[in-house]
């Protein structure tokens, strides 16, 4: 099939330069780049002169007529027969006449490697495939970088801490119950939305809803802020890990420059025991001469107003803590030198793409499995342990009757999973067009509600033999948050037989856990930047390269909390109503294969109706139930609360304040509403990574009957596909 100058269309297949194919449809490689060129460069000419014409920026004359017609008298260099010349010659003539943007679509179009147009219908919108974004190396870099992601440092400490605290072994059934209800459904929306488009959340939604493209800038400032204080928490724990390295760990006993008249250490209580008659008292040893002189026996053994070394050390030392946020305090040299190391390692691991990554994930996704199963071996062998598992596993079935039970287990599954934070979207990005998304949502999903259960038997089984250690009751032992990594395991570590090993495994698998999370929420912020400047891809090196408890808290409370609901409505409404939950469910099919007609239905109604229902009553209670924050018992001023909603609304003013834009600089309609139904529907840039024919509504071929069109390019379902 030569090229010749009498055709107005060319439908190739696929040509696949890496596996050596040199035609396209039986034709020389060099004659079928001219004359897809030469057809896309007309109807290219042809699109821009309707629009000129429409807009009244110029009159028939000026370019031929509007049907696109050529004035004989005057040939234009495009419709030349290209057959004589090499196209890389052509390009080079028409450099002066063309505008930059016709001079760009001819070097991409004479690079691209593929392309595929549809049939019967003019090459108008066509998309050209942008420089390569890369692909993970193979499907087991996904699996893990996922699992690194999704399992974090919040199933270490978050998840036990709500079970305690909300029926125990009942707060399994709410949990497992909203993982239904939102995780798995929101899980796999993500994953198979961005692995159908390859692309990150700053550009997909442009395509797919362009009044609300904002949502993906949203979810790109959630990640970026979130990032920003996981990276501390990331910091702490190396700074926790260095100090491991001492034959005495240094919050084993009460040291005075940092200990407070409450610290208690048992190391030197035993020591001063020892001694008959002895009694350890505000960090001084009494000898029973003493003891009954000023009498302090009743005195020394009042445990309410204990505390161990390790909450002095953590809050005195390593953060200086201060009375409240009106005073942040000065710089922590330690802490900024390991939040150096924390960048400077996700910026080496960050700064090659996903293939590097991919690599590195293997290791700081597995390993926090082998520090837990050690510790959940260690654990169960305590004198205690067992009264800790029992009280994590007894059901307490009134807590079920409470709303706020059930909010705090759907909070917790969002954490956990971390839909709506743009995460899930860009890692999946990077898959090949036809990996199975479906079973990566359901191993993934599930396997981080059994780490979250996990977990908790290994922490209670610790904090069970902590709190017959301290004779308190097990639920005044378990500090939520940070107080659980940094104060309560510290403490039980010094109880353990060689404090400095066990230390350092617990703190390195706190490492690895927050450098899994990093990774992908950074990842997400390099996408989202490279997504919208596709020439920085080339660039990603430079790309890359580009607080204290109070701050912390603040953050973690405010900056991923209403806003990620919102989005993950809006998620729910652009699929499940405005594109089509069928529609889209069709689109995954091109990926991974025809599905029964329940899981068509089930997805449906969880995306349309169920899921969405959930999260708007989440997010309505959540407003009626909202109280004001405080650390240790101490409210924050009114200018911090005013600070935390600001970082709030700050994705919701993205959303609305881009939507408003968009619309303004969209080209003109005919009406308001015209306009409106314009941008919300997908654009003709949407569609599959893969270039394969797709059902397009709008299509009319041959009276509305579809035909059937090889292309080798699709492989799921055989080497033909419906358009």
């Amino acid at each position: 099939m030569a090229a010749t100058s009498g055709r107005s269309h060319l439908y190739p297949n696929v040509l696949n330069r890496e596996n050596g194919t040199k035609t396209i449809n039986g034709e020389n490689d060099n004659e079928a780049r001219m004359d897809l060129l030469r057809n896309v460069v007309i109807d290219h000419h042809r699109n821009n002169v309707k629009q000129r014409h429409k807009s009244g920026d110029l009159t028939p004359n000026d370019a031929g007529p509007i049907d696109g017609s050529v004035n004989k008298s005057a040939v234009p260099w495009y419709k030349k027969d290209f057959t004589e010349n090499s196209l890389e010659d052509d390009v080079n003539k028409s450099q002066n006449s063309w505008s930059a943007a016709d001079q760009q679509l001819a070097q991409d179009v004479s690079s691209t490697a593929v392309l595929t147009s549809r049939v019967g219908e003019e090459i108008e919108d066509l998309e050209i495939t942008e420089i390569d974004r890369g692909n993970w190396s193979g499907r087991f870099d996904f699996l893990m970088s996922l699992l690194g992601y999704s399992v974090g440092l919040g199933n270490v400490w978050r998840f036990p801490y709500l079970a305690y605290s909300n029926g125990g072994g009942a707060f399994l059934f709410p949990f497992i119950i909203m993982f239904i209800l939102l995780g798995f459904p929101l899980m796999f929306l993500e994953l198979s939305f961005g692995q159908f488009a390859a692309l990150g959340p700053a550009a997909i939604f442009d395509r797919i809803c362009p009044l609300l493209n904002g949502i993906g800038h949203a979810m790109v400032c959630v990640s970026c802020m979130v990032a920003f204080y996981y990276t501390v928490i990331i910091g702490w724990a190396f700074l926790y890990m260095f100090k491991s390295f001492a034959s005495e760990l240094p919050w084993e006993r009460c040291h005075k420059d940092w200990a407070s008249e409450r610290c208690y250490s048992h190391k030197d209580a035993a020591d001063c025991t020892a001694t008959n008659g002895s009694v350890y008292y505000l960090q001084n040893c009494f000898n029973k001469t003493e003891v009954e002189r000023l009498n302090i026996s009743s005195l020394a053994h009042n445990k309410s107003d204990r505390a161990p070394p390790a909450q002095d050390y953590f809050e005195r030392d390593i953060l200086g803590v201060t009375e409240s946020i009106e005073d942040i305090g000065g710089l922590q040299w330690q802490i900024v030198l390991c939040l150096l190391l924390t960048w400077t390692l996700t910026f080496l691991s960050l700064s090659k793409g996903v293939k590097s990554v991919g690599k590195v994930v293997y290791f700081t996704a597995l390993f926090p499995y082998v520090v837990l199963t050690i510790l959940f071996f260690r654990g169960v062998t305590l004198d205690g342990a067992k009264d800790g598992i029992i009280y994590y596993l007894t059901p307490n079935f009134d807590k079920l009757i409470v709303a706020e039970t059930w909010v705090k287990a759907a909070v917790q599954i969002f954490f956990a999973l971390s839909p709506a934070w743009g995460g899930l979207i860009t890692l999946s990005s990077y898959n090949k067009f036809h990996n199975n998304c479906f079973k990566d949502s359901l191993i993934v999903g599930v396997g981080n509600v059994c780490t979250s259960i996990y977990a908790g038997f290994v922490i209670f089984s610790i904090v069970g033999y902590l709190a017959k250690e301290l004779e308190t009751p097990i639920n005044t032992v378990v500090d939520e948050g940070p107080g659980l990594a940094f104060i309560v395991f510290p403490d039980v570590v010094t109880r353990l037989p060689v404090p400095p090993l066990w230390s350092f495994l617990f703190f390195f698998m706190l490492i690895t856990l927050g450098m899994g999370s990093e990774f992908a929420l950074l990842e997400t912020v390099m996408t989202a930047v490279q997504d919208t400047y596709p020439p920085l891809r080339q660039k990603k090196v430079f790309v890359v390269l580009g607080g204290g408890m109070y701050v912390l808290q603040l953050m973690d409370t405010y900056s991923a909390s209403f806003a990620v609901f919102i989005m993950a409505i809006l998620e729910c409404v652009i699929i499940g109503w405005i594109y089509g939950a069928d529609r889209f469910l069709r689109d995954i099919e091109t990926m991974i294969g025809q599905r029964s007609k329940f899981w068509h239905y089930f997805f449906i109604f969880f995306w349309k109706f169920l899921t969405p229902a959930t999260l708007i009553f989440l997010l309505l209670f959540n407003l009626v139930d909202y109280k004001r924050m405080s650390y240790k018992k101490k409210p924050y001023p009114v200018w911090a609360e005013l600070l935390g909603w600001f970082m709030t609304f700050i994705p919701v003013l993205v959303i609305i304040c881009m939507g408003i834009w968009r619309f303004y600089r969209s080209p003109k309609e005919k009406t308001f509403v015209m306009k409106l139904k314009k941008m919300l529907h997908d654009t003709p840039k949407w569609g599959p990574a893969s270039k394969i024919p797709r059902s397009d509504s709008s299509l009319d071929i041959e009276g509305g009957k579809s035909r059937i069109v090889t292309n080798p390019g699709f492989t799921t379902t055989g080497n033909e596909t419906r358009i």
